[in-house]
């Protein structure tokens, strides 16, 4: 008889935990957050008296980002062309008659919807390419992959025990954060150099994701770059100070996982949000570094975020820039 109970009582727990199961696959999903903002973004260039090329990024859509209602201003002819990764990016050429203290100013309204993956196994997931994957493995020119970030690599993974992908993208994310600080003071910082991150164990977001990303490639596992602003939380309209950029590692059967490791450093109590998630408050303007933004551009770009502007071939120093923003 009591073994006829724990029975009948097995039987109910099992049923219940069954049920359960059910009505939480019905249970709808909870929707991502989202934002939506009017964002302009003006640039000039110093007065010339020769022609001067001048390349501003268009943000462009993706899953997570839908841009609409763009409007350009320009004292010049320009075109929108498309690059590497699919960037897109105004060109405006700018004559020696033409009045170059008149601004280029780009409007437009950016819905951004937070980005959250998860991490196990996808059921239909599409994997990436060979070719794709050959793609986000390659070094930059400041994130190289070569025998000491191999070394570092590896003993961050070793001393995690992390022997799948995701164990491994996870104990460089933790050792990225946990020993690299959020700090711009004195020279250095800003350019994405990982053996600069490395060595000063400070910087912005470029060096919290040159580690990050080159860590991952090392261990075999994909990963890129991505820039653009940051919109603040604290107001709903006004001007923005800067960049930011943020990171994706590819894991099989996942696919890509947002990372952000120095919005992590700076709010420990997000730490584990930031891997996986990119939140709502962020305007994505271009992806990749080493960006040739025309055929025979002698030397590339870091990466795109800033107006770029050109004489003869030649880079322009001057080149003012004004982002500002207003919440729909």
């Amino acid at each position: 008889m009591q073994l006829f109970r724990v029975a009948r009582h097995t039987i109910s727990v099992l049923t219940f935990c069954c049920l359960l199961s059910s009505l939480l696959a019905m249970r709808p999903a909870v929707a991502p957050r989202e934002r939506t903002v009017v964002f302009t973004y003006k640039a000039s260039i110093p007065s010339k008296q020769v022609p001067t090329d001048l390349w501003l990024p268009i943000p462009h859509d993706s899953p997570f980002q839908r841009i609409t209602d763009l409007t350009i201003s320009s004292p010049a002819p320009y075109r929108i062309d498309t690059g590497a990764y699919g960037n897109r990016m105004l060109h405006v050429r700018v004559s020696a008659k033409a009045d170059t203290g008149g601004m280029v100013t780009v409007r437009f309204t950016a819905r951004r919807l937070e980005h959250s993956q998860p991490t196990t196994p996808q059921p239909g997931h599409q994997p990436i390419s060979d070719a794709e994957r050959r793609q986000w493995l390659q070094p930059d020119r400041l994130v190289p992959i070569d025998g000491k970030v191999k070394q570092w690599a590896n003993e961050v993974v070793t001393k995690a025990n992390a022997r799948t992908d995701l164990a491994k993208a996870r104990a460089i994310y933790n050792h990225v954060i946990s020993t690299v600080h959020y700090d711009k003071s004195g020279t250095g910082w800003g350019r994405g150099d990982i053996y600069y991150a490395c060595d000063a164990r400070r910087g912005n977001c470029t060096d919290f994701h040159a580690i990050f990303i080159g860590y991952c490639r090392a261990v075999n596992i994909p990963a890129r770059f991505a820039i653009g602003v940051s919109l603040p939380t604290d107001r709903s309209e006004g001007q923005i100070s800067g960049y930011h950029c943020w990171a994706e590692c590819y894991l099989n059967g996942v696919g890509w996982v947002p990372i952000d490791a120095s919005e992590a450093a700076k709010n420990p109590a997000k730490r584990n949000y930031f891997f996986g998630t990119h939140d709502e408050n962020r305007i994505e303007f271009s992806v990749g570094r080493d960006l040739r933004l025309y055929a025979g551009q002698a030397e590339p770009l870091n990466f795109f975020v800033y107006p770029y502007a050109e004489v003869a071939g030649q880079p322009l120093a001057g080149v003012q820039s004004v982002f500002t923003y207003r919440q729909l």
